[in-house]
């Protein structure tokens, strides 16, 4: 909708794991790196675990793109399957068809991954959601890494899920599995402000953008609040308030936008304190406001420093300064400050 208003040839922030708007972050480069080192040494079984959003299946599908014609791919994309449901649903993707039981089936396998094998051919079975697997399904991965020679794996498995994958792994009954895992990768959320402003920038250049800075520094660095990093709930957040804008008729995405959006997604973060309309904020880019705690920690900070010395219209012509104070300051209350400031220097005999 708001495409040609932006000056994009593509939505930029779309919820579907599209690997053309892949952006190669320090993290996400680590990740992918680790997923091809696993699979061009053959390693067996690599698990991939990430929190939700963090683009798990973005990295599989980009990786699947691109492997070579001598790589047979089988993607499983929905875990929640039977034994027989599993085995029917592989062996339909890697051309087996000819089986009428287990025993068949298992043994014709073989002789292809075999025959494969020998031929410098590699097959690959990535199944995503895995966390969703059954513990019955887990146990049968397990004995597919059985089809072996003395030197290689004739398989290679990815098995992607999110964190309660490991907590699965890590049971009693699948520590037979769990020790086959011979490489682990961990997809983490972006880190900091610097690589949020990146991965925006860089889609909206894919997206066809000629000027890519459509949000504020100060709209990129709450999006990165709310968001905690997570591409995602990012691109929730700037599609949303690029909508916001394109109805406003404004082509700058500002704080105060990306404050709507959030709070309309019930993305705010918690204890943040909005100040609403404070557009010097935005302009010298800051967005946190300090917490109670913060302003007691900054008095105190501040009663413990050395002040400067009394100005002469404050000194008295027949009494001495009064000695520093040796014990803690008389604490002056932020509200009440412009009412007692004339009082304190009254009683402390000026400033020091």
């Amino acid at each position: 909708m708001y495409k040609e208003f932006f000056g994009l040839e593509d939505t930029p922030f779309t919820l579907t794991p599209d690997p053309r708007f892949i952006v190669f972050t320090p993290s996400y480069n680590e990740v992918l790196a680790s997923l091809y080192y696993g699979l061009e040494n053959a390693k067996g079984l690599i698990v991939l675990t990430g929190e939700v959003g963090t683009g798990k299946t973005t990295a599989l599908r980009w990786i699947l793109r691109r492997l070579d014609s001598s790589v047979l791919a089988a993607y499983v994309f929905n875990p929640r399957l039977s034994i027989d449901e599993f085995y029917h649903h592989v062996t339909q993707m890697l051309g087996i068809k000819d089986w009428d039981n287990k025993s068949e089936l298992l043994s014709e396998m073989g002789r292809v991954l075999e025959d494969r094998h020998r031929r410098g051919l590699r097959t690959v079975l990535i199944i995503d959601e895995a966390h969703e697997l059954s513990d019955y399904v887990l146990e049968e991965i397990r004995l597919l890494m059985n089809f072996e020679s003395d030197n290689a794996k004739h398989l290679q498995i990815v098995l992607t899920g999110q964190p309660e994958l490991r907590d699965k792994l890590n049971q009693p009954n699948l520590r037979q599995l769990k020790q086959r895992v011979a490489l682990r990768c961990k997809m983490h959320s972006l880190p900091n402000v610097e690589e949020v402003e990146r991965y925006i920038t860089e889609r909206l250049l894919i997206a066809g953008s000629e000027q890519p800075n459509v949000l504020t520094p100060g709209a990129i660095d709450f999006v990165f609040q709310c968001s905690e990093g997570i591409p995602r709930q990012i691109n929730n957040i700037c599609d949303n308030a690029m909508l916001s804008a394109y109805a406003a008729g404004d082509q700058i995405v500002g704080r105060q936008v990306i404050e709507e959006v959030a709070d309309n997604l019930d993305m705010l973060p918690e204890q943040q304190e909005i100040v609403a309309n404070a557009p010097e904020a935005e302009d010298v880019g800051t967005s946190r406001v300090l917490t109670p705690e913060a302003r007691e920690e900054l008095w105190n900070n501040q009663a413990r420093t050395p002040a400067a010395k009394p100005k002469k219209a404050f000194k008295t012509e027949t009494k001495e300064p009064s000695p520093k104070p040796s014990g803690t300051s008389r604490r002056i209350p932020f509200d009440d400050l412009d009412d007692e400031i004339n009082l304190e220097i009254e009683e402390v005999g000026g400033f020091y």
